[in-house]
């Protein structure tokens, strides 16, 4: 048969090649629930490559290897941060309040970047906001996106 009546998609790989997930260049602070879902993530994934591996699913069992392996690469390079004894500063693992321009008022613990979602009071060391916020006072004002926020309680 003649290579102008063959389908592109059979010269084709069968799945798409998946780029390696970034891993930060930040240091990997974690707080004891960080680790603890670090392993979680991690065991489920290799559950679910072992499962993937008795497929016939290339796409998936990919996805799967990739994702275990910026997981494992992140348990390797977690340091436990311990929880602030003192609540004078910012510290990681902090939990702070802030009042912000716009009249917002927010609270965040501060955790490590796998751990951070903002929607759910949690806030990434190595945010922009995380670093702002870091070794500052009560009554100290930072940059907080586009504006400034005081900061009114730390715990």
């Amino acid at each position: 048969m003649s290579r102008a009546f063959v389908k592109e998609a059979e010269d084709a790989p069968a799945f798409e090649e998946l780029p390696e997930r970034p891993v930060s260049q930040h240091p990997n602070f974690v707080t004891r629930k960080g680790l603890a879902a670090i392993d979680a993530e991690a065991e489920r994934l290799r559950a679910e490559y072992t499962a993937a591996q008795a497929t016939d699913d290339r796409a998936l069992l990919a996805r799967v290897a990739r994702d275990l392996r910026y997981w494992e690469a992140r348990r390797l390079t977690a340091q436990l941060v311990p929880a602030p004894h003192d609540s004078d500063r910012v510290h990681f693992g902090s939990i702070v309040t802030i009042d912000r321009q716009d009249g917002r008022h927010q609270t965040f613990r501060i955790v490590g970047e796998d751990e951070a979602d903002p929607a759910h009071g949690t806030l990434s060391h190595a945010s922009p906001l995380g670093r702002a916020l870091a070794g500052k006072s009560v009554g100290d004002v930072v940059q907080a996106g586009s504006g400034e926020a005081e900061i009114i309680a730390i715990k």
